[in-house]
């Protein structure tokens, strides 16, 4: 299934037709959650794949054999996706891992009477559209990217692939009260990687020993998962991700926004996330410059109430 120029329209929403069809959208909008599953939710660029790979990790208690052996999009499908139900009649695992991208405007109700795990994946905004800016120009079935300024016009008017970033987070972070959900930064999985797994196993109830969780630790972190084929994208031809142009898992650092926005352009993204995001029931915190690199300044951090910790801009 090439269809690397369709894209299909589906509740006023872009979708690159490579990989969704109508009836495989309209699918997902009536799929039976039950209540075991763990649902990885995401706007792209946020943190999926590494999300992926700790929840795969967790399941497997730091036994890296699974992620090293079977591709991630087989590990945690697309809900949406054209060949996700044809791959969950086949899969034996338990419990089912899925992922989305879709807005909780979509996915909600399909949820509603259910005690699915949910794990909600955000990142700076800013960083998400600069990675975001740099997947198109490898990835064929997506647009051309065209300019920077042309590209974060697109994303501040919630035009590009996917929907609006503003409304997916503040779709999915607006009802986490009435969800079984977890809500993890990038920049928490970034700044304490050993902390967040924790957190995460907490959640899925699957407490790991120590050595377990140092197990995870290393075989998720960046430089590992980057070496990976079965999640850096590598095994995807070139005719769909052309790889001469670009790696799939490019740098994974935090702030590399600040390579790419001009002065003007940071001010009227600041003036634009102020508009749409002040009926937003998260908290926004500044991470202080001298801290956003030190791992060791997250303990501090950790006595801030919980709602502050949910994300940060900076």
């Amino acid at each position: 299934m090439a269809r690397l120029d369709v894209t299909e329209i589906f509740h006023g929403i872009l979708f690159p037709g490579h990989l969704h069809t109508q009836d495989s959208l309209q699918l997902a909008l009536k799929f039976l959650f039950q209540d075991t599953d763990v649902l990885i939710v995401s706007y792209p660029k946020s943190g999926t794949t590494w999300m992926q790979e700790i929840v795969t990790l967790i399941s497997n208690r730091g036994d890296p054999h699974q992620s090293q052996t079977i591709p991630n999009w087989t590990r945690a499908p697309w809900l949406e996706q054209y060949y996700c139900a044809d791959l969950l009649k086949t899969s034996t695992s338990a419990p089912r891992v899925l992922t989305t991208h879709l807005p909780h405007s979509l996915l909600g109700p399909a949820l509603q009477s259910s005690k699915a795990r949910i794990i909600y994946v955000s990142r700076n905004p800013k960083d998400v559209l600069v990675s975001f800016y740099h997947f198109h120009k490898m990835a064929n079935f997506l647009p051309d990217a065209g300019s920077f300024p042309e590209f974060l016009k697109q994303f501040l008017d919630g035009t590009l692939h996917f929907g609006s970033w503003f409304d997916h987070i503040k779709g999915w972070t607006s009802q986490a009260a009435a969800l079984n959900l977890l809500h993890v930064t990038y920049e928490e999985m970034s700044l304490d990687l050993h902390g967040t797994i924790n957190r995460v196993s907490s959640f899925l109830q699957r407490p790991l020993l120590e050595h377990e969780l140092n197990d995870c630790v290393k075989h998720c972190s960046f430089s590992s998962m980057k070496d990976n084929k079965m999640i850096n994208y590598t095994l995807i031809p070139d005719e769909i991700l052309d790889h001469s142009k670009g790696c799939f898992m490019r740098k994974g650092v935090i702030g590399d926004w600040k390579n790419m926005f001009t002065e003007e352009q940071n001010r009227n993204f600041d003036s634009v996330f102020k508009f749409k995001m002040q009926d937003c029931t998260l908290k926004f915190e500044a991470l202080p410059q001298s801290l956003q690199l030190n791992v060791n300044s997250w303990a501090s951090l950790q006595r801030l109430p919980l709602p502050q910790l949910h994300f940060m801009i900076y």
